[in-house]
């Protein structure tokens, strides 16, 4: 790697070019610190990287839940929702008291491991004192950003120098564009004849990717340099082709990255100069920690690296230790980790009520919170059915969670985003990161397991100022939980008792809906059987019509396995399970790191065998894992039919 990429601008002339270019454009001087007549632009577009949802569903050949919705409300005879507003029982509020006064305290400690960050000023009037170029300065003045944020004021300056950092902020204070500004202002001295991948972005999830990926394309609008995507869910082929063209940045999350590296030819890391992990906390979890190790590992050792988060826990601290050089700890708002804007609720919910926890959340989503609200499910089974539940009930609903395709996925966020839908169902996928703007209320249908996820989650509103609410349904089994939530909020949480006759009228409404709600289930398991079927007879036919060319590509390897990740996954659960209270003794990181030896050991005795007999061996475990899911699901069809 080029040693004058980390600290030394080329020459004169390199560093005028993106000024010419900019001159060429306006035609004369301009101030960028005067706001501009022109709309802004947004630094989001999620339409963009997937085919339309409607072609995904004709190529398929099935239809979607809101078809299925419109199909089952058309064959209703008689209305089930009453928009009669005879229920003039108002939700009461009272300040929350709690039940005792158990001390919970968070030991913030600081690291002799830091160096010290004396010299960071958290304060700057505009981004011109920041030393950007001018290019960087026009995409901001384009987005809209006139002053820095705190995070932003100090991060900048000590990045352009090359220190490591270890960034943490409160939720929308700004983080993408702390290390999104000064790494392209970097790559404006990058040495051009050489092309090479010189900066990777790690995100725990498909969306923040795609977000941080629109957002950085937005800032470097107005330079050379290229930015590549590279997710699972989106097609690989595009994505190899866009790698071997070595793109300066690549936005990754971890398994999509380490597959290219592993099986696409001509991709490495060799020249990486900037390794940049956001949500750093949230990579480490579920399995996510030994791919982290391994990309930190495939990088080289001279190298920038960023980290930030909202939260810091223990496990980032160790990889912090590990990655880090003599890094820089910069915390902006240390003391306000709550944003002042944000009016926080909490719905407490007795064992005895918790049949009608679906009542209480449409009572509130129909009268109440009526627009421009996020919805947390706890899993992906309860985010779809209460997504069928909003159908039916005529409320504008879109799901986000695991079990959608990308395509799926993307275009709920656009819906939401656009204002088509007023509310978004959605499991911790959309926890992290996401920056949708307007977002005025997040209700906690179901309770986060710690402090950590439920600060995530309340981050979506109330963000860059904004004014937003956070409602949380607490349940007699999320007491320690609840505890914590007033001890960060403090007199300011509020207690909101839900009216008894709005609540009973929904629960009859929803018993009244759920003969539909199991038919549309239904339909969709028979859609998937049969999809699965087409698939197999599909990949039977290829295998009989291009046998040879098939059995003549190399064979793919995976640093995790899908098996290695279920049983992985598997163990982590049963050990949260097991030690709720315990804090911080999950080890999934070891776990698939034992995963890994095995798979490679297995590998070893196998490249030793004849070709012949490998391949039978692959045929083998193919039939095995696809006997498995075929079993699963005529199990499922025939409890169906049974009921």
């Amino acid at each position: 790697m080029d040693s004058g990429f980390i600290f030394e601008p080329p020459s004169d002339e390199e560093i005028e070019e993106p000024q010419s270019e900019y001159e060429e454009d306006q035609g004369e001087e301009v101030d960028v610190e005067k706001p501009s007549k022109r709309a802004k632009q947004s630094p989001w577009d999620f339409a963009a990287y997937s085919e339309s949802v409607s072609d995904e569903h004709f190529r398929r050949r099935t239809t979607s839940v809101d078809f299925k919705i419109t199909k089952s409300l058309q064959q209703r005879s008689v209305p089930i929702v009453d928009n009669d507003h005879s229920d003039s029982e108002l939700d009461q509020h009272e300040d929350y008291k709690p039940e005792d006064e158990d001390d919970f305290s968070n030991a913030g400690d600081t690291k002799s491991f830091f160096a010290p960050a004396d010299g960071a000023s958290f304060h700057a009037n505009s981004f011109m004192e920041l030393n950007l170029s001018r290019p960087l300065l026009r995409a901001c003045e384009a987005l809209g950003y006139s002053k820095p944020t705190p995070i932003q004021a100090a991060c900048i300056p000590l990045a352009l120098t090359g220190r490591d950092i270890c960034g943490s902020a409160i939720t929308g204070s700004g983080k993408t564009a702390a290390f999104a500004l000064p790494t392209l202002e970097r790559l404006l001295y990058r040495p051009k004849r050489i092309p090479a991948i010189r900066v990777l972005i790690l995100t725990p999830t498909r969306e923040l990717a795609v977000q941080v990926h629109s957002m950085i394309e937005k800032i470097a609008q107005f330079t050379d340099i290229r930015c590549c995507l590279v997710v699972g869910g989106l097609s690989t082929k595009m994505q190899e082709t866009a790698l071997r063209s070595m793109p300066d940045i690549v936005v990754a999350t971890p398994g999509r990255m380490i597959d290219h590296l592993r099986n696409s030819m001509s991709v490495d890391l060799d020249d990486l100069a900037v390794l940049i992990l956001d949500e750093a906390d949230r990579l480490l979890e579920l399995g996510f920690s030994a791919e982290i190790h391994e990309l930190v590992r495939l990088c080289p050792k001279r190298r920038q690296t960023m980290l930030f988060s909202a939260t810091l826990t223990e496990d980032v601290d160790e990889l912090i230790k590990l990655s880090l050089t003599k890094p820089l700890r910069l915390s902006a708002d240390p003391s306000a980790k709550r944003p002042s804007t944000l009016t926080e609720e909490v719905v407490r919910i007795r064992r005895m009520r918790e049949v009608n926890q679906e009542a209480v959340l449409l009572s509130l989503c129909s009268k109440t919170f009526t627009s421009k609200v996020i919805i947390f499910s706890g899993t992906k089974q309860a985010a779809h059915r209460l997504k069928i539940l909003f159908g039916l009930a005529a409320l504008k609903a879109a799901e986000l969670h695991g079990n959608l395709t990308q395509a799926q996925r993307l275009e709920a966020l656009e819906l939401f985003r656009k204002q088509h839908v007023d509310f978004l169902i959605a499991t911790d996928v959309a926890a992290r990161g996401l920056d949708i703007i307007g977002v005025q209320t997040v209700i906690n249908y179901a309770c986060p397991r710690d402090l950590t996820s439920y600060v995530h989650r309340v981050g979506r509103t109330a963000r860059a100022g904004r004014e937003g609410y956070a409602v949380t349904f607490v349940t007699d089994n999320d007491r320690s939980l609840l505890k914590a939530i007033a001890k960060r909020a403090g007199s300011k949480l509020k207690s909101r008792i839900v009216a008894e006759q709005s609540i009973t009228k929904w629960s009859k409404i929803i018993e009244q809906m759920e003969d539909q709600v199991a038919a549309i289930l239904q339909e969709e398991r028979e859609e998937r059987i049969l999809r699965k079927a087409e698939m197999e007879a599909t990949k039977a036919e290829n295998m009989i019509a291009h046998k040879e060319e098939i059995f003549a590509r190399p064979k793919k390897t995976w640093f995790v396995t899908e098996k290695e990740k279920k049983l992985a996954a598997k163990a982590d659960k049963a050990s949260i399970e097991k030690g709720k209270g315990s804090g911080n003794e999950v080890t999934s990181a070891q776990q698939a790191e034992d995963l890994k030896i095995k798979e490679k050991r297995k590998r070893e005795r196998e490249k030793n065998l004849p070709r012949k007999e490998r391949r039978k061996l692959e045929a083998a475990r193919e039939m095995l894992e696809d006997e498995d899911q075929v079993d699963k699901l005529q199990v499922c069809n025939c409890i169906v039919y049974c009921v």
